[in-house]
């Protein structure tokens, strides 16, 4: 589902609605945030969370003229699902600048060794679509992500199969089952 300018409040109504809008967005993002151990988390997005980005970035940089408001829609519109995928912002956090440096440094790469698995299938993403996001000294600390979900992978969550996730990357290695809220909502998300 693409959003569409007449999804979108105009600056006085969404400045008027913003308290109990942001409040709402903050619970169904409960349910989207996945931690893949203590520094790493994937935050799954689709059209409520995209909603309220352009929201905000309409609000934080005033547009309201037509040209402005499209070009929002069509960046953030790129990360809501389409039905047969997830899409994903990972996200690398160090509190300490200094070993976030070397995290960065030691992980490059980190974003194509991320994976969902369902039964025996593991899915990679595809990873950075709209930018490169690292170099050859270091990683960034954002990521976006599209893990593309075959039909039986689909057919096998909704039939009620264990989702898990996790990375395998040298420097850093996790996997962990699924909160049941979290695979419910990502349930949602496809067709």
């Amino acid at each position: 589902m693409n959003l569409q300018r007449t999804d979108l409040m105009s600056l006085e109504d969404y400045e008027q609605q913003r308290n109990d809008y942001r409040k709402k967005v903050i619970a169904h993002k409960k349910n989207r945030r996945l931690v893949l151990g203590e520094h790493s988390s994937l935050h799954f997005e689709d059209a409520l969370t995209m909603q309220y980005q352009i929201q905000e970035m309409l609000r934080a940089e005033k547009i309201f003229d037509q040209a402005g408001i499209e070009e929002e829609l069509a960046v953030y519109n790129a990360l809501i699902p389409d039905g047969q995928n997830w899409k994903a912002t990972f996200m690398l956090e160090y509190s300490d600048i200094e070993e976030r440096k070397m995290a960065l440094a030691q992980l490059i790469g980190i974003e194509k060794k991320i994976w969902v698995q369902v039964g025996e299938d593991k899915i990679y993403p595809i990873a950075n679509e709209d930018l490169e996001r690292e170099t050859d000294e270091k990683t960034s600390a954002v990521h976006f992500l599209r893990f593309e979900l075959p039909p039986a992978f689909i057919e096998a969550l909704k039939a009620g199969a264990d989702l898990n996730a996790g990375i395998e990357h040298p420097h850093y290695q996790i996997s962990t089952a699924v909160p049941e809220s979290i695979k419910q909502s990502l349930i949602q998300d496809l067709d």
